[in-house]
C-alpha cells in the first residue's frame, strides 16, 4: 500500500554489510590485513586525470577488475556490502528454521522462510492459494463488484489501475490520509507503452507473449487474444498517465475532497464500495495525487468490455505474485523483466529472493535480529554526534547564501533545528502476532500483505505515528522525509565503507557524512522546501528567495541534461533534480562539518592514506562508494525511472561545482572537474 513518493533516499545501490562490533566475513571487509592505504588505492586509476574524470580516478581499477555478476544487473562496491547483509540475515534465517524449540518471532521467521526455501512445495501447491480471488474476478459482473475486487488484490500487493498510499496529509501532518495516486501499469514506465521504433515495438510485442504466458497459467482461455487487450488497456492508462518528471511536485500532487468529490471523477465507479472492502470505509482525510488520471481512468474501464476486465485483474494478479508461484510464473518473470528489461543474465538464487521476501513481510522482526547481533558498542553515538556536525555545517553555510533573504534564512535554520534523527533501529518494534504463517508459501505472502494493509487501514484519520520507521533496519540506505521532517539511517547503513569507528573521520565524512548531507539538503531541494518544519505544505519562502532557489534549480537541471550516460541516452534533469540538489548540497556540507572537525582536532594534519591529503582522501571515498557497474538495458531503464543520476555524475556533477575540491586536486578553470559554469544551490 505504501510507496512513499517522498522516500528522498540516497538510493542506487546503497547496500551495506556489517558493523564494527560483530564484523561479517568477507573479503571486502575493511579490518581485513591490508593497510587502509592499499585498500584505498586498490580501487584509484592512478594514471586518470582527477581533474578531467574524478570517478575514472577514484574507481578505475574496481571498474576494470571487478566482473558484474550475472545475477545482478547493477553491481557496485554497495553491492558487494549489501550481499554481506544477505548474508547475515540468511544466517539469521537458517538458524531460526533449524531450531526446533524456537518460539514467538523466531519460530516465525523460521517457518516463513523455510516454506519460502521449499520449491517442491510451491510446486504442489500450484495456484490453488489464489482460487478465492480468481472466482472474485470471475463472478464480477457490476462496476460494484470490480471496485471490490480491485480492493482485494491490492490486499494482497496487486496494483490494478491506480495505487492507494496511507500516509501523513499534506495540509495536516498530525493526521493520517488516504492518499489515490496513479498506477495500473506493468511495464516499468508510460514511454514502454508510447515509445517508438522498432526497439519499442519489439518489447511491446514481448511484453503481450509474457502477458500471455501468465495468463495461460492462470486458466485463461485464449490468452494471446486477452494478452493483447490487456496491454491495450494499459496502453490506454499510459496514455492518460502524468509523465514522472512532472508530477514531483507536491503542490501539484496536494489534492483533498471528499469521497464524493472524487466519486464525481469517475461516475461509474462506485468509490464506497471499494473503501468498504478495503477496510476504509469513511475515510475523512482524503487526497487524489493526479485528479486528471483518476478521472480518465474511469472513462478507460468504462470502455472495456468485461471479459478485457477480468484478465487485466488476473494479469494484475499473476503479475505481483508471480515470483512467489510455480517455476513457469517465475521463469515468465526472470525472463521479462530481469532478461529483458534489465539485462540480467541468470536469476537471482532463491535464497536471496526469500531473505528479501522475508524481510518485506516480517522486517522489524527480522532486523530486530540483526541489531542484536551487528548493531552495538558505539556506532550510534559517534553516528549521532556526526549529524549534529553535518547540522552545524549547514548552519554556518546559510549566511553566505546570498540569494536567501534574511527572514527566509531564518526559517531555514529554525526547520534545520526541528529535524527529528532517527538512527540504527525503532524504538518500539512492530508486533507480528496477528499474522498467521502456514505452509504454503504464496499463501503466506499474501498474508503478509493483508496484515500490512490492515495495519495501515487501521490509521486513517488517527494521529501519525512518529516512531513508525519506513525502511527495516538491515536496509543499507537513508532517508528523508518531509512531512515528519525527519532523517532516518538504518543500522545496515551505518557501517563501511561510508562509516566505521576505525576509520579515518575524512572517508567516515565522504561516506556517511555525506549520506547525512544529502538527506538534510532533501529538506530544502524543490520539493522538500516547500514543507516547513512541522512537516506542513505550505509556503514559508519570500518570494524573492523563491525565484532566486528556482534559477539555481534550473541551472542543476540543465547540467544534468547534458549528462549522456550512452550514445544518445541522456539523463532526465527534471526527474532527479531532487536528487541532485542532494547530492550537490550533500558533499559541500560533509566537506564544512570535515572542516570544522579537523579544526577542533588539531588541524588533522597527519595524511591518514599515503599521497593523499586528509582532505582529498575525502573526496576519494565520496567516489569510491559509488563505483558500480551495470548492464546497458538497466542503465537505459534507470535513466527513465530512477530519480537518482547515473553513479559517474553522482560523483562529477557535484565535484564539478565545488571549489573546495578544484582547490585539493589543483584543478585548473577550464578542465572538464572545473568548468567555467557551475551550479550552486546549498
Amino acid at each position: 500500500m505504501r510507496s512513499h513518493w517522498w522516500v528522498m533516499g540516497v538510493g542506487l545501490g546503497l547496500y551495506g554489510g556489517a558493523c564494527k562490533t560483530t564484523p561479517l566475513e568477507s573479503p571486502a571487509d575493511p579490518k581485513g590485513e591490508a593497510p587502509l592505504s592499499t585498500e584505498v588505492h586498490a580501487l584509484i586509476d592512478e594514471a586518470a586525470d582527477p581533474c578531467v574524470d574524478f570517478y575514472r580516478y577514484a574507481c578505475g581499477q574496481w571498474l576494470d577488475e571487478t566482473v558484474r555478476p550475472a545475477d545482478q544487473p547493477r553491481y557496485g562496491r554497495f553491492h558487494e556490502l549489501r550481499e554481506r547483509n544477505k548474508l547475515a540475515q540468511r544466517t539469521i534465517l537458517e538458524e531460526d528454521a533449524a531450531d526446533a524449540n524456537a518460539t514467538g518471532d523466531a519460530a516465525k521467521l523460521g517457518r516463513f522462510y523455510a516454506t519460502c526455501m521449499d520449491e517442491a512445495a510451491v510446486e504442489t501447491a500450484g495456484i490453488e492459494p489464489l482460487a478465492p480471488l480468481l472466482e472474485a474476478i470471475a463472478a464480477a459482473k457490476d462496476d460494484a463488484g470490480l471496485m471490490r475486487v480491485l480492493a482485494q488484490l491490492q490486499q494482497v500487493g496487486a496494483r490494478p489501475l491506480f495505487d492507494l498510499d496511507v500516509d501523513a496529509g499534506y495540509e495536516d501532518p498530525e493526521i493520517t490520509s488516504v492518499h489515490v495516486d496513479q498506477g495500473g501499469l506493468g511495464l516499468p514506465d508510460r514511454r514502454y507503452y508510447l515509445d517508438e521504433g522498432e526497439a519499442a515495438e519489439a518489447l511491446r510485442a514481448a511484453y503481450v507473449e509474457h502477458v500471455a504466458e501468465i495468463l495461460d497459467a492462470l486458466g485463461e482461455p485464449d490468452a494471446p487474444q486477452r494478452a493483447a487487450e490487456v496491454v491495450a488497456l494499459e496502453t490506454e492508462l499510459a496514455r492518460v498517465s502524468i509523465p514522472r518528471d512532472q508530477i514531483r511536485d507536491p503542490d501539484q500532487r496536494s489534492n483533498p475532497m471528499t469521497v464524493a468529490e472524487l466519486a464525481k471523477l469517475t461516475p461509474t465507479l462506485p468509490w464506497k464500495a471499494y473503501l468498504e472492502a478495503a477496510g476504509i470505509p469513511e475515510p475523512k482525510h482524503l487526497n487524489v495525487v493526479a485528479p486528471s488520471y483518476v478521472e480518465a481512468m474511469g472513462k478507460v474501464v468504462a470502455g472495456a468490455e468485461w471479459p478485457v476486465r477480468r484478465a487485466y485483474l488476473r494479469w494484475q494478479l499473476g503479475h505481483a505474485l508471480a515470483q512467489h508461484l510455480p517455476a513457469r510464473f517465475a521463469k515468465a518473470d526472470f525472463e521479462m523483466y530481469d532478461l529483458r528489461l534489465n539485462g540480467q543474465a541468470e536469476p537471482t538464487p532463491r535464497w536471496r529472493r526469500c531473505v528479501e521476501t522475508t524481510d518485506g513481510v516480517l522486517g522489524e522482526s527480522l532486523g530486530r535480529q540483526f541489531v542484536e547481533r551487528y548493531f552495538a558498542g558505539d556506532s550510534g553515538r559517534i553516528a549521532e554526534e556526526m549529524i549534529g556536525q553535518i547540522e552545524q555545517a549547514f548552519a554556518a553555510a546559510l549566511p553566505g547564501l546570498e540569494w536567501m533573504d534574511a527572514p527566509t534564512r531564518e526559517r531555514a535554520l529554525e526547520k534545520m533545528h526541528a529535524i527529528v534523527n532517527k538512527i540504527g533501529h525503532p524504538e518500539q518494534w512492530r508486533d507480528y502476532s496477528a499474522l498467521e504463517v502456514g505452509s504454503v508459501h504464496v499463501a503466506n505472502v499474501m498474508a503478509g500483505q493483508r496484515f500490512e494493509w490492515r495495519r495501515q487501514a487501521a490509521q486513517v484519520d488517527g494521529p501519525v505515528d512518529r516512531g513508525e520507521w519506513h525502511m527495516t533496519p538491515p536496509t543499507v540506505n537513508a532517508y528523508y522525509n518531509p512531512s515528519g521532517n525527519e532523517m532516518v539511517f538504518p543500522a545496515g547503513i551505518l557501517q563501511p565503507p561510508f562509516f566505521s569507528a576505525d576509520n579515518p573521520m575524512a572517508m567516515n565524512f565522504g561516506g556517511i557524512g555525506m549520506v547525512m548531507g544529502h538527506e538534510l539538503t532533501h529538506g530544502f531541494d524543490d520539493g522538500g522546501r516547500k514543507f516547513d518544519g512541522s512537516g506542513r505544505l505550505t509556503e514559508w519562502w519570500g518570494p524573492d528567495a523563491v525565484s532566486r532557489f528556482e534559477e539555481r534549480a534550473t541551472c542543476v537541471e540543465q547540467l544534468y541534461d547534458t549528462y549522456e550516460i550512452q550514445p544518445g541516452v541522456h539523463l532526465n534533469g527534471k526527474l532527479t533534480l531532487g536528487e541532485n540538489i542532494a547530492d550537490l548540497g550533500g558533499i559541500r556540507q560533509a566537506h564544512g562539518a570535515y572542516q570544522a572537525w579537523a579544526a577542533a582536532h588539531g588541524g588533522d594534519a597527519t595524511p591518514a592514506v599515503e599521497g593523499l591529503t586528509n582532505e582529498q582522501l575525502l573526496f576519494v571515498a565520496f567516489g569510491q562508494i559509488w563505483c558500480s557497474h551495470a548492464t546497458p538495458e538497466a542503465e537505459r531503464m534507470l535513466a527513465t525511472t530512477d530519480t537518482h543520476s547515473h553513479a559517474r555524475y553522482r560523483v562529477n556533477g557535484p565535484l564539478s561545482s565545488y571549489p573546495a575540491f578544484w582547490e585539493a586536486f589543483s584543478c585548473e578553470e577550464g578542465t572538464p572537474m572545473h568548468p567555467a559554469q557551475v551550479c550552486e544551490v546549498w
